[in-house]
């Protein structure tokens, strides 16, 4: 059996939810193509896990219209953990469903040209800027049917752009609140750092309503140019009832550099896709990705970098911590190009594993079509170590908070590199709610 796919939308909504947002004619026919490619277009077939059942698809409310926050102090409480209401951060996005509800951007940023705002006023306001950069070159519109379907129903997001020669000191940060039932979150972001700049961007993705359901529809794409540096962090929270489609992408050119930490802690059924392309000779990545998975969900995580330029280096570490009957799939690639000599791919997967019915699976792949590079691999699936628990306990701790500490010391990689002390210990406080 599979999950009806036949869209509740069709061209002329397509149009005229477009031309009621005041796209320009370019971005209107991308939506009206990109629907028509949807409903040809086949899913996308992740390894070892099956989403013939998974709704996609099917919606209510494409667009609602939710409270705007006219200050912070009117946020709801578990969005207020993840803003210091005392040192405001001056570059923030809130996004309330797909409502705009607040943007700051500090003075001195805008004036040295740098764009920060929602994805639907970028299209208008900065539309060559978009148009360059919009699902050409990292994401493509025609890559399976969730791509498009995507490109047609974008109806949230943030744009991000840093000129030439601007150095970022202060974190940009977006917080996406989700708390209606049906609505469904086609989330576009665009992290463009030009050449000789530097940025970090977080994000978080939390539902503040147990009852929240709906589709995530999910895609980024950050462009690093030449000697850009772009550290992109993630907490992504989203209620038991969202089936979630995600997709990070990035692409680095000569000397460029890509960092992702990723918190991936939502509680429905969940596809991630995390791509770095090492265009240019001499480019880095590192991703960062933690997971916890409990209930009866199902997701599938892969990163993948792919080294095309001369002497890059890519890097992928990945901690999951499975319980319940939660089940999870971690795929590494590291991928070298015919001509990437010199290049380096290392990856490092491992799972915890909480309970008899918890399922991990960690899949490392090294992809070498070039002899003059170095790579390497390890995996691991298991239970908690019983030496650490055994000395931990020798020194009067109880099992339980043993096991506490095991795990946040297995997951704390990545959670310590995440730059905002809010998100940073939000995450942190996720993670203990799900595995107590």
């Amino acid at each position: 059996m599979t999950v009806e796919t036949k869209l509740p939308v069709n061209q002329d909504y397509v149009r005229s939810f477009s031309m009621e947002k005041g796209e320009p004619e370019w971005f209107t026919e991308l939506r009206l193509q990109a629907l028509a490619k949807s409903e040809e277009l086949p899913l996308p077939k992740p390894d070892k896990t099956r989403i013939t059942r998974w709704n996609f698809t099917q919606f209510t409310n494409h667009s609602v219209q939710s409270d705007v926050f006219h200050s912070l102090g009117t946020l709801p409480e578990a969005a207020k953990a993840l803003v210091d209401l005392e040192n405001v951060n001056k570059n923030l996005y809130i996004q309330h469903n797909q409502t705009p509800a607040y943007l700051s951007l500090s003075d001195k940023l805008k004036e040295k040209g740098v764009i920060f705002t929602d994805i639907l006023t970028a299209i208008k306001e900065h539309s060559e800027l978009i148009q360059k950069y919009f699902m050409k070159e990292a994401v493509k519109v025609d890559e399976h049917k969730l791509t498009a379907l995507h490109a047609a129903l974008v109806n949230g997001g943030a744009f991000l752009y840093v000129p030439k020669n601007v150095e970022v000191e202060e974190p940009i940060q977006t917080v996406y609140v989700h708390d209606h039932e049906n609505a469904p979150l086609f989330n576009h972001v665009l992290v463009v750092a030009d050449d000789n700049s530097s940025v970090t961007y977080v994000e978080n993705y939390i539902s503040t309503h147990a009852n929240a359901g709906g589709i995530a529809n999910i895609i980024t794409e950050v462009i690093a140019n030449g000697n850009a540096k772009i550290e992109y962090g993630s907490v992504d929270n989203l209620a038991e009832g969202v089936t979630t489609y995600v997709n990070r992408r990035g692409l680095a050119q000569r000397d460029a550099n890509i960092e992702w930490a990723l918190g991936m802690m939502n509680d429905g059924d969940t596809i991630s896709n995390n791509t770095t392309n090492l265009v240019g000779d001499g480019s880095f990545a590192n991703s960062k990705t933690v997971v916890v998975g409990r209930g009866e969900q199902t997701q599938n995580f892969t990163t993948q970098i792919t080294h095309f330029g001369k002497n890059t280096e890519g890097f992928i570490l990945k901690h999951g911590v499975m319980k319940d009957s939660a089940s999870s799939i971690f795929n590494g690639i590291g991928k070298i190009e015919h001509g990437a000599s010199k290049s380096n791919a290392e990856q490092e997967s491992r799972v915890l594993m909480l309970s008899e019915k918890a399922r991990g699976d960690a899949n490392p792949m090294l992809l070498i079509d070039e002899d003059d590079v170095m790579a390497g691999h390890a995996a691991s699936v298991g239970r908690v170590d019983p030496i650490q628990l055994y000395y931990l306990m020798s020194r009067g701790i109880t099992r339980k908070e043993a096991e506490r500490l095991i795990i946040h010391g297995f997951l704390a990689p990545v959670v310590n590199q995440l730059p905002i002390e809010g998100v940073k210990r939000a995450l942190s406080e996720v993670i203990e709610r799900k595995v107590k």
